[in-house]
Order: structure tokens, then C-alpha cells, then sequence
């Protein structure tokens, strides 16, 4: 096989076209192989397996240097640069990340898993090197998905006033993680269907020279390409037409749902029981809802996969539905619009892509108390890539005036919360869905949530009380029965509901038999929910334990061993209440 010659991208350049068409077969099989036991993003490496294989060839890489957009088609940049045991080794497979990473290599300038990122980055890499007097190419390899978010305009306004090297190539496969949305969106298939001879040109327009390769999964005329720009004076862009998912016929034909992708996801016997979820019992409601009332209006940036928010919905929901693409700013800002206009916005966000709209919750959504729904996925400690961490929501989201986060424990609290938030007028409502298995308590909630931070004591007690928030409730419910049944002392068990205030009156009452709080969060602790009530207290003789994550960006740590890290396990909790006590 030609891969097992091929351990650095000099080995690539002694190939022939022929032999590199046979490598991209067979990097493609591997990809496929890995992806389908790993789980990963299949469709975005299988459609830049030839545009890889001829920057790698043209290029000189180190020196030269390559920006990869979100870096999620990186797959077979690794393979090139010296990593390719974790996709040809199955015992390897977990060994990197499926990111850039340059602790991994020094092919990788950046660690980076967000979108819209790449043209930023690369623009100052370029005048980094011009303030050097250095000389090398400057790459920004960027999506067409990836263009929709605010950041990728800016960085190409920035950098077509460069005036010096600096190429970026638009991976164009006409499609987003979900479909394109997007005026922009209409000049690229322009100029895919003119072969580039559309009298309006978005990039041209911005003061790029601009360059078009009709194929761009055709390794000679990429070549021809590459070679001809090679060491430009000037800022240019060269758009390639590519075909997402290439290789693998399911992927191409559904490349929606092949974009990322769980493990065992193209077996044929793969069977996923459809279950009642917070996604389902969500969707449902706003379905229902919308048909009810006009004004209702489910709001998404690019990520629809995430809510479980199919074509099927997209379709029954029509004009009540925008995807604003890769542009979770615009999305605050247009749905704190629509509610001061009389419209009820629920506005679906993925708890690592908040990070990206601080100002606007804060100035255009917060500052206007604008009555929005938001209803924030994933949110809590978990085992993933270190991009895509969810545990930095609550301190994010919490602090600013007017928000009210509201962490639902159940389906019945979750749908109170979900009707009450859409129906009110007074002020800006975050939702943390559940990021655990759906529970029911088979018992409605009669709420009245305008009552704001008023928490919930499930269980009366003395001497400890448990602060039991959202995700880990059901953690304080097992630190109670520990507690009960080796020390003999029954705790009071509290259900917070609101992350974003304290309950002052119950706070106070507890002082009275209570010498120890414990607090339980899914999320960082610092700025978080725990240190709240910490501060309350500080004053007083009650001992305040807060449990939570680290501010830290971990990576591809099993749940098992941060919880261990964090105490976050009811046998340690109670080693430490035995420690105070």
C-alpha cells in the first residue's frame, strides 16, 4: 500500500499523480474505518482528502504554515504529518485528538475547535512574519459553513488590506453542519454554476484576487493551483468545489447527518431506540406551541443536530424557524429584537458556543431586558475534546443582570419552566436542559416561577444542608442517604432551581440548625452558583463546602476520573463532611 511509505510529507513528494490518487483511496478507507469505531467528523475529512494530499505536496510545510478552520478536517493532515498509527493502529486510535493540537506536532500552529476562526488566525500569523522580515506562505484553510460566522468576515475584511502573502482557500461543498443559510450563500452558487464568471464576487468585492478550481477533489488540478500561487505577494482567495462525505455513499447522500457522527453510526444492524428525552419532550412542545400562536420562533445557529431539530421540524415549522448559520451574536440580537417587537423567541444554544455571544447577552439582550427564551444544551462537566467543553455556562451566563438561569431537575420542573418562560414579559429566561437520561416524577409542577429565586426544600433536616443543583441533584439526593446511614444525621435537601440568585430568607432560616452547607454544581466553581452561597454565608459560622469542576481545559478525561478529581462522589463528599465535623 502506498501509505505505508508515507510517514512525513516528504515521502508524499515522490509520489506521482497516480500513486497519489491511490493514497486518498486509502486514506479515505482508513478515515472510514477509524470514524465508524471512534465515532468523529466523517463527512468534513472525507471531502478534503485530495485537497490535503496537494498542499502537502506543493506546499513546505513546517516552514509554510496552514490554518485549519475548526480543524475538524484534519484527519488527513495528521495521517501526512507523522500520526497516521492513530488511523491505520487500532490500538492507537484514541492516542490524539481529532483537532489540531501542536502539542502533538509541530504541523499544527493552533489548538482550535470553533468555528469562523481560521482567517483571524492566519491574518496574524502573516503580519507577525512581515514584522519579522521572515518569508513563507500563510494558509487559512476555511469552510463554506464556516464563512456564515461574524468572525470570518472580519478577518477577510482585515485581510485583504494586507498587501502581502496570505492565502485562503474556501472549502465550498455547499453545505453547513446542516444546510447553508445566508445571503452570501447565493454568490457562491453563483459562481460554482458560472465557473467563477459571476459579475458579483463577494471576495473580489473585499479586494481579494480570487482563483477557482471547478474540482476540487481532482488532485492534478489542484496542483496546478497550489503551484501557481505559491509564494503570491498579495492577498488572494482560491475557491474549491468539493464534495462533502466523498467515498462513502451514505455520507454523501446524508450529509447531515454523517457531518460528525457516533460510533458504528454505517453498520447496517446499528439500531438507536428512540426514547422520550428532553430533546423530543422540548420539540414537541414548541411544535405544538407554534401551531398555537404565531409569534413563536425557534431560533438556531447552524447546529440544528444538537436539538434533535430535523428536517422535519425545520420543514413543520417553517417561517417560525431561522437558522442564522455559524453567528450565535446575531442570534442573541435577533432574538432580543423579536421579543421587544412582540414575538416569543426560543433561541437553541450549545453551552461551549455561548462563549461566543458574551457582549450581546449582555448588551443588546440583558441591558434591554428583552423576554426571550434560551435554552442552553450540554451544559456540565464532561469527558470531551478540550474545544468543546461545556462547564464555563453558568459563571458565563449567571452574572449578568436581568438573566434569569433557571436549572430544571426533572421533565415535569423542565416544562414548567420551559410554558412560564415563553408566556412572560419580564425579563431575559435561560434554561440549563438536563444533561442527563430524562426523569419524570410523574407529578405536575405548579410552580409559580415568576417568584424569582425562591429555592425548593425537598427534604427537611438538621446540621447539614445540601444545595442539590440541576445535573447533580440526584447527587445530593445519594450524599443525603450517605450521611443518614453512616453518620445517622438526617440532612436537609434543597432543589436551588435558580442559578442566578439566592433564596436570602431560606438561606438565613438555615443558619438556625445548620452548621454546614454543601453546594453541588455541574460546572466550574469559579463565579459559579456555589461560590454565591459561599458568600452569603461568609459572614456566619456555617461551613460552606462547594463542589464542582476546576476552571481548567481539560482533555478526553473520563467522567469517572474528574468526578474522583473533583470529589465529586458521595463517598468523598462525606470524607470531607467527617473532616469538618
Amino acid at each position: 500500500m502506498i501509505i505505508d511509505r508515507i510517514n512525513t510529507p516528504a515521502d508524499l513528494k515522490k509520489l506521482n499523480i497516480e500513486e497519489m490518487n491511490q493514497l486518498a483511496d486509502e486514506i479515505r478507507e482508513y478515515i472510514i474505518k477509524k470514524v465508524n469505531t471512534t465515532g468523529g467528523h466523517l463527512g468534513p475529512n472525507l471531502g478534503i482528502v485530495e485537497a490535503t494530499i496537494a498542499l502537502h505536496y506543493v506546499f513546505n510545510f513546517p516552514t509554510d504554515k496552514i490554518v485549519y478552520d475548526i480543524s475538524h478536517q484534519c484527519y488527513t493532515h495528521k495521517i501526512l504529518t507523522g500520526r497516521k498509527e492513530c488511523f491505520v493502529n487500532p490500538s492507537e486510535y484514541y492516542k490524539y485528538t481529532g483537532y489540531t493540537a501542536p502539542e502533538e506536532c509541530n504541523y499544527d500552529l493552533f489548538k482550535v475547535g470553533h468555528t469562523s476562526t481560521s482567517v483571524s488566525l492566519a491574518t496574524g500569523v502573516a503580519k507577525a512574519r512581515d514584522l519579522k522580515g521572515e518569508n513563507y506562505n500563510v494558509i487559512a484553510l476555511i469552510g463554506d459553513g464556516s464563512l456564515s460566522g461574524g468572525e470570518a468576515f472580519e478577518g477577510l475584511d482585515n485581510a485583504a488590506d494586507l498587501g502581502t502573502n496570505f492565502i485562503a482557500i474556501i472549502n465550498d461543498n455547499d453545505q453547513s453542519i446542516a444546510e447553508n443559510h445566508g445571503g452570501l450563500y447565493k454568490n457562491l452558487k453563483d459562481l460554482r454554476d458560472n465557473n467563477d464568471k459571476s459579475v458579483n464576487n463577494f471576495f473580489k468585492a473585499l479586494g481579494f484576487d480570487y482563483y477557482f478550481v471547478k474540482d476540487g477533489n481532482n488532485i492534478k488540478d489542484l496542483i496546478e493551483m497550489f503551484s501557481a500561487i505559491k509564494n503570491i505577494n498579495h492577498p488572494i482567495v482560491v475557491h474549491i468545489c468539493t464534495k462533502k462525505g466523498k467515498g462513502c455513499k451514505v455520507a454523501e447522500e446524508n450529509r447531515e447527518a454523517f457531518h460528525w457522527m457516533l460510533p458504528h453510526a454505517l453498520d447496517n444492524d446499528t439500531d438507536y431506540e428512540q426514547k422520550e428525552s428532553y430533546n423530543s419532550i422540548t420539540n414537541e412542545y414548541i411544535l405544538k406551541k407554534a401551531k398555537e400562536d404565531k409569534t413563536v420562533i425557534a431560533i438556531n445557529a447552524a447546529t440544528p443536530g444538537v436539538f434533535g431539530w430535523d428536517m422535519d421540524f425545520r420543514n413543520t415549522l417553517g417561517k417560525q424557524y431561522t437558522d442564522v448559520g455559524i453567528a450565535e451574536e446575531h442570534a442573541c440580537a435577533y432574538a432580543s429584537a423579536l421579543a421587544k417587537s412582540g414575538a416569543k423567541p426560543i433561541w437553541a444554544v450549545m453551552s461551549s458556543f455561548v462563549q461566543r455571544t458574551y457582549d450581546q447577552l449582555s448588551q443588546d439582550l440583558c441591558l434591554n431586558n428583552s423576554p426571550i427564551t434560551m435554552l442552553v444544551y450540554w451544559g456540565g462537566i464532561s469527558s470531551a475534546d478540550a474545544t468543546h467543553l461545556c462547564t464555563f455556562d453558568i459563571p458565563l451566563i449567571k452574572n449578568i443582570p436581568n438573566m434569569v438561569y433557571l436549572a430544571p431537575t426533572n421533565k415535569e420542573e423542565y416544562m414548567a419552566m420551559l410554558k412560564y418562560s415563553v408566556e412572560q414579559t419580564e425579563s431575559p429566561i435561560a434554561i440549563r436542559v438536563p444533561n442527563i437520561d430524562l426523569v419524570s416524577v410523574g407529578e405536575e409542577d405548579k410552580t409559580d416561577y415568576s417568584i424569582i429565586n425562591k429555592y425548593k426544600v425537598v427534604k427537611n433536616g438538621s446540621k447539614i444542608a445540601i444545595l442539590g443543583l440541576g445535573n447533580f441533584f440526584n447527587l445530593g439526593k445519594e450524599v443525603a442517604d450517605k450521611i443518614k446511614s453512616e453518620l445517622n444525621i438526617m440532612p436537609t435537601l434543597i432543589n436551588p432551581r435558580f442559578i442566578t440568585g439566592v433564596d436570602e430568607a431560606l438561606l438565613e432560616a438555615l443558619k438556625k440548625e445548620h452548621d454546614i452547607v454543601i453546594t453541588l454544581e455541574d460546572g466550574i466553581l469559579d463565579g459559579g452558583f456555589g461560590e454565591m452561597i459561599s458568600r452569603f454565608y461568609g459572614n456566619s459560622n456555617v461551613k460552606v463546602l462547594n463542589y464542582g469542576g476546576k476552571k481548567e481545559f481539560t482533555d478526553r478525561i473520563s467522567l469517572d476520573k474528574l468526578y474522583a478529581k473533583y470529589r465529586l462522589k458521595p463517598e468523598l463528599i462525606l470524607e470531607d463532611i467527617k473532616t469538618v465535623i
